[in-house]
């Protein structure tokens, strides 16, 4: 049985895998396939409510070869940055807060 820091990464692979490839190249991320991964997947990104010209703007942030795709590096950048974020915000978290009775 793999243990959960190996299952954290298979579903990072696969989750990327499930998406791509639907339109094009099956090794990159389309824009409309970066969208449905962020909407089904990361539903904190939908609960923000991103509009056209915000989603532009982080594609062009993540598509670091300028090609118009998210390949799978560029994917794993950008889930290690959203961990550094949640890190960030996590990580003080549970010993600042009140303790439950």
């Amino acid at each position: 049985m793999a243990c959960p820091l190996e299952q954290a990464l298979a579903v990072m692979v696969t989750t990327f895998h499930k998406y791509s490839g639907k339109e094009g190249d099956k090794y990159k991320l389309s824009k409309a396939e970066l969208k449905e991964l962020l909407n089904k997947e990361l539903p904190v990104f939908e609960s923000k409510r991103m509009d056209e010209a915000e989603f532009k703007r982080l594609m062009n942030d993540l598509d670091h070869n300028k090609d118009g795709e998210m390949d799978f590096k560029e994917y794993i950048c950008f889930l290690a940055c959203i961990t550094m974020g949640f890190n960030e915000f996590f990580k003080d978290g549970p010993a600042k807060q009140p303790r439950r009775k």
